[in-house]
């Protein structure tokens, strides 16, 4: 599922534990289409619980854990979930359909339930509001924000839960709205001529934007420590390979701090990636990710071939609608 940003962290970037009961958590999860034989449920004071898949296609494991907010991932998409002691957890879903299909059954898994939907939310938020002019926007925004509200409230959750939520609710509210203007800023640079870079090449000596006129240019901008940027590698790896040869270059701009240039060099080497690989000057103060209004990674672009901006936030590698896009540009 495509995340045009990653709500979720308003929630796990305010993870809070509460309690310290350690009464055994019983866990079971069956993934159809599953992307890994191991799944990992992650929780502050790096709490980690490894779970390998049995003889049964079945994900199982007895763990001790306090009563807060955790992520699990399967090592391709992540989401978050709710335990509690004495909890018996059976989740099932459709790794093809990450966050659509996910479904808590059991013991105490009314709030994992409750977070499982109002991502979807979100995601069905995101896609539809952020297309609307300002004032239809706003007055969308309040409304998700007002029945949000309304339906933790009536629902039959955890005390400390609800506190917890309603600051996240409050959050997304937030944040979608700074995004919104975002996007709305990113979207007016589209027909105009993009900022430049010049920035290390892996290869050598450094690279600037005008360097690459007369081409296509798709640019990633990504870091070595970001999950959703290594996710994408696998699929930018196959745009490339089909579109080899054509008039695109494909460019991954690292957003990584200086003192880990010697790491994305390693990154680079072990994961043998492809195209222009090319290393910011300042991470995020980089003027070029700055001009952009980039706050969140990955963040893709694409520039025509005579520098001109054709998507100020392009779709990812693993969205079909890139492929599509190069397709009608390309061919």
């Amino acid at each position: 599922m495509k995340k045009l940003f990653v709500a979720g962290l308003v929630i796990f970037n305010a993870l809070n534990v509460i309690g310290q009961s350690k009464d055994a958590i019983k866990f079971t999860a069956k993934i159809a289409n599953r992307n890994s034989d191991t799944l990992v449920i992650r929780g502050k004071d790096n709490f980690k619980q490894v779970i390998p898949i049995n003889k049964k296609e079945v994900f199982a494991a007895t763990f001790d854990a306090p009563k807060g907010f955790y992520m699990f991932s399967d090592g391709t998409e992540s989401s978050n979930l709710f335990l509690k002691p004495n909890s018996e957890v059976n989740l099932t879903m459709n790794a093809k359909e990450f966050d659509e299909t996910i479904v808590y059954k059991g013991k105490g898994v009314n709030e994992s339930n409750f977070l499982a939907q109002q991502a979807l939310k979100d995601e069905s938020f995101q896609k539809d509001a952020f297309s609307k002019e300002s004032g239809e926007f706003t007055a969308l925004l309040d409304a998700k924000l007002k029945a949000d509200t309304e339906s933790l409230e009536k629902g039959d959750l955890d005390p400390e839960f609800k506190v917890a939520l309603k600051r996240s609710i409050e959050g997304f509210n937030k944040y979608a709205s700074e995004e919104y203007e975002r996007a709305a800023k990113a979207n007016k640079m589209v027909g105009k001529a993009s900022p430049g870079f010049d920035y290390e090449n892996f290869k050598g000596g450094k690279t600037k934007l005008s360097d690459l006129k007369g081409k296509y240019v798709y640019i990633d901008l990504w870091a070595t420590w970001c999950a959703p940027c290594r996710a994408e590698i696998p699929y930018l790896q196959k745009i490339e390979e089909k579109y080899h040869g054509k008039n695109i270059e494909f460019v991954s701009i690292s957003i990584d701090k200086l003192k880990d240039n010697e790491k994305w060099k390693k990154f680079v080497t072990d994961k043998h990636l492809g195209g222009v690989q090319l290393f910011a000057d300042k991470d995020w103060e980089s003027e070029f990710v700055v001009n952009y209004g980039v706050t969140g990674i990955p963040r893709f672009i694409l520039i025509d071939p005579q520098g001109n901006v054709v998507k100020s936030d392009a779709p990812r590698p693993s969205d079909p609608e890139l492929d599509k896009q190069l397709s009608t540009l390309l061919n």
